[in-house]
């Protein structure tokens, strides 16, 4: 499936499966057995360079191909991907320590993602008219494929954000160059085995894998190779921050969705059941290792005891444990670095006074889901993003309290409120500053035709929906002057 026998992962460079130029791998580790789960080919700068020259080679006949041989190789990546979900799953396990029902639901959403990527293939051929002032001027918009597109993806949802790196580029007629995470080389190489095997030209899509500390040349290299057009990137705000300014210093357009911190407003009349269910989903889901996760609750005090009960109650029935065992619901954390920050996050709370309401204990990498109550500005927990099963919660005064704390973060991605009034709840929504708000619904959710970013540090651009199309292609402005055109000189 991916080019590769038991634990190994080759590169893939213009349509061959093949090892890093100078026969380096790097082991990645299972986060929870510590056994060995991938052994990858660390890709040095000239292998992304030639990964990059080869993507540059097969653009012009890719861009070329009509829009529905685009889509139909799109639709049969889908179908290979829903074929192979059960294996892709469990060496997302392997690599991530994801359950097998998360490593189900990245197939099932992944498909999707190429499947909807292929309704847009006809963007490009699409041709708009412009009203001009001038007599006998025809005036068009239309949109030409922008190039090598170089997408970076992250381990904790690897197969979605993986597809929705590289789909829409493809379905746009570009070329791509899909960077693996160092944490899941096995599980990213699934996606580019798939368009592989769904019989895409050599040098359509290309993948790098590389070992951790070469990462900085790698992606550089990548992102300033002259045939690059367009650079997507997933994960965190620092090192999205590094990847934007390498980008501008070659001109370099990005789409960047970066890091979270998801406040979940509960207001005095919310169902408080459905609150709390929602909440305990969005903040332990994958261990709380997804972007959109609930990191800060902020409910009306006049209902906050209450609120709290129910979700500690709904925290301390999860099953923490092996992800292999069908009846885990959280799995271990990505590594031992994780696992210590997310500890330390949770001491410097209490020590500053903050209740645990639940949690706070680790056995390795097994975090238990925890709730924190009071937690203050002082506190590193309120501000920074834990990306684990830790959810604050923070008791105010009315809806603009709520807001005010709601939107007192540098990011910007998702967002909920929970009210039975949802006119007013609507009202609160549209005041806080996130890309994305769900009303009476989870910040976790995520469906392909929606337009998916944030504003403030969470990012720029938008994936899904038909807002990626203006991301990867470009614009341009066509004319026809029909007769004669008088000019001053």
């Amino acid at each position: 499936m991916t080019g590769a026998t038991g634990l190994e992962q080759p590169l893939l460079i213009d349509g061959a499966w093949v090892q890093a130029s100078h026969g380096r791998t790097y082991v990645k580790t299972d986060p929870f057995t510590g056994e060995a789960a991938t052994d990858a080919a660390a890709a040095s700068v000239a292998d992304a360079q030639r990964a990059a020259e080869a993507a540059h080679d097969a653009f012009a006949a890719w861009a070329a191909t009509p829009a529905e041989g685009r889509a139909r190789l799109l639709r049969s990546a889908a179908d290979l991907l829903d074929k192979r979900a059960p294996d892709i799953a469990a060496t997302m396990t392997a690599e991530c320590g994801a359950t097998f029902g998360w490593g189900m639901f990245n197939c099932a959403l992944a498909a999707e993602v190429f499947r909807h990527a292929a309704t847009l293939a006809h963007e490009v051929d699409k041709e708009v008219p412009i009203e001009s002032h001038v007599p006998g001027l025809r005036a068009r918009a239309i949109r030409r494929p922008a190039g090598v597109v170089t997408g970076i993806a992250p381990w904790n949802a690897p197969l979605i954000l993986a597809a929705r790196a590289v789909a829409a580029p493809l379905a746009l007629g570009n070329t791509v160059v899909l960077k693996a995470s160092e944490e899941c080389p096995r599980t990213h190489a699934a996606i580019a085995s798939a368009i592989h095997d769904a019989g895409v030209p050599n040098g359509v899509i290309n993948l790098i894998t590389n070992q951790p500390e070469d990462a900085p040349g790698v992606v550089e290299a990548l992102i300033a190779h002259p045939a690059v057009a367009r650079v997507n990137f997933t994960g965190s705000t620092r090192v999205g921050t590094l990847i934007a300014r390498a980008a501008a210093t070659y001109l370099k357009r990005t789409l960047l969705e970066l890091g979270g911190k998801a406040p979940f407003v509960v207001l005095a009349d919310a169902d408080l059941d459905e609150a709390a269910a929602a909440a305990n989903f969005g903040a332990f889901m994958n261990s709380g290792q997804i972007c959109m996760s609930t990191e800060r609750v902020v409910v009306d005090r006049a209902v906050a005891s209450a609120f709290e009960a129910k979700l500690v109650a709904r925290a301390e029935a999860l099953t923490v444990g092996d992800p292999r065992d069908p009846d885990t619901q959280i799995g271990p954390v990505i590594n031992e670095a994780a696992a210590r920050r997310i500890r330390e996050l949770v001491a410097d709370a209490r020590a500053k006074g903050a209740r645990v309401l639940t949690g706070g204990d680790a056995k390795g990498l097994l975090v238990e889901p925890t709730v924190v109550a009071d937690v203050t500005p002082e506190m590193r927990l309120y501000g920074e993003e834990s990306f684990g099963p830790v959810v604050t919660v923070i008791a105010v005064d009315g809806p603009n309290e709520a807001v005010r704390v709601a939107n007192d973060t540098e990011y910007g991605l998702s967002a909920a409120v929970f009210g039975r009034d949802v006119a007013a709840a609507e009202k609160v929504a549209r005041r806080i500053e996130s890309g994305i708000c769900h009303i009476n619904g989870a910040t976790v959710h995520d469906e392909p035709t929606m337009p998916f970013g944030g504003v403030k540090h969470s990012g720029w651009g938008r994936f899904g929906s038909g807002a990626v199309v203006e991301e990867f292609t470009d614009l341009r402005w066509l004319t026809v002057q029909d007769g004669s055109r008088p000019y001053p000189i």
